[in-house]
């Protein structure tokens, strides 16, 4: 009797499904695994945390000593001589922002609609082609979106600038502006970032869009709503955190833009006038910093730079918390 109930004991008992017995040394290499897993992935999260608050406390400490020694408000000054310690970036914050609002403003719209007719509208033997035409898009280096937009749209573009500034002058975004010739103005590097963005923002609504529950458009097609209705009061619903997360990260992707900036958009000689026209030129943080990267020199006048990069940080920082808070709180209202 002991000794069969030993051998009991000791033995693996069958499945009662008839599948093989899990061994313990399985059961062990599989929690293993987990943890190892489990390790890698909370390392590479602490990792990327890391990074960044270093980045941060890099450009902090760069700065600090900068804007320590600026004889202007380095927030309010437009000013900017580094040579002269005399450096602010209100006017290289308003064309920052000013242009990545336009991109949005023109880029946003085209995606949600692409995104729907390439979810609900579009037949399947179109729909492959063209999400992957589309999603080419990102794939053209920026250098190649600037000698576009410089060569090819500016020239096309300068009569229609011309023509809103005189009929539409009155109003400060569309002023006409001396100095500024080409085209190559805040508007139409606006637009060129718009074509750059699309993409990414495309790309990530579609994704949401083809997630929303096939219960939920089932039954407003049965209760009798038209196909818009049904996207109106199920797919966009479900969809708008998900828009509202492409706009953030197409928005930080305008924001940090450079190369086609540097290209496209006229730098304002000293002494011109600025103002808020969208029909002026400017710099933006990205494009000021490389444009001058050359003239970079020790102390100060790197350090003018780095604060800039700070505050393009900080901005970039800013929009992403402030889209997270947005999407959590719609979660929550939603459950």
């Amino acid at each position: 009797m002991s000794s069969s109930t030993g051998a009991s004991l000791g033995d693996e008992l069958p499945d009662p499904d008839g599948r093989p017995p899990l061994h313990s040394d399985n059961a062990k290499t599989g929690r293993l695994g987990d943890r190892i897993f489990g390790g890698a992935a909370t390392g590479s999260g602490l990792l990327i945390i890391a990074i960044v608050v270093l980045i941060a406390l890099f450009l902090l400490f760069q700065a600090i000593p900068a804007i320590g020694q600026d004889k202007v408000n380095f927030l309010t000054s437009r000013e900017w001589q580094v040579s002269e310690k005399r450096f602010g970036i209100l006017q290289m914050l308003w064309t920052t922002v000013a242009t990545s609002v336009v991109a949005l403003v023109i880029a946003v719209p085209f995606s949600i609609a692409i995104a729907l007719f390439l979810t609900h509208y579009s037949p399947k033997w179109l729909a492959g082609p063209a999400a992957a035409l589309i999603d080419l898009l990102a794939a053209v280096p920026s250098i190649v979106y600037g000698l576009w937009g410089y060569f090819i749209v500016a020239p096309k573009y300068e009569p229609l600038q011309n023509w809103v500034s005189d009929h539409l002058g009155w109003f400060p975004l569309f002023g006409k502006v001396g100095g500024v010739g080409g085209g190559t103005t805040i508007f139409l590097v606006g637009v060129v970032l718009a074509i750059m963005v699309l993409p990414i923002v495309t790309a990530l609504t579609r994704e949401v869009f083809a997630q929303a529950p096939a219960a939920h458009r089932e039954a407003a097609l049965a209760l009798g709503a038209t196909k818009w209705e049904m996207i109106r009061t199920a797919v966009l619903p479900f969809g708008k955190p998900g828009i509202i997360s492409a706009t953030m990260l197409g928005l930080g992707r305008a924001l940090g833009e450079t190369v086609a900036v540097l290209y496209i958009l006229s730098s304002l000689p000293n002494g011109t006038k600025w103002t808020t026209s969208l029909f002026n030129g400017g710099d933006t943080f990205a494009s000021k910093i490389a444009n001058s990267a050359a003239e970079f020199t020790p102390g100060v006048g790197t350090g003018a730079y780095i604060a800039a990069g700070l505050v393009l940080f900080v901005l970039t920082f800013l929009v992403n918390a402030l889209a997270r808070v947005v999407i959590e709180r719609r979660r929550a209202f939603s459950e």
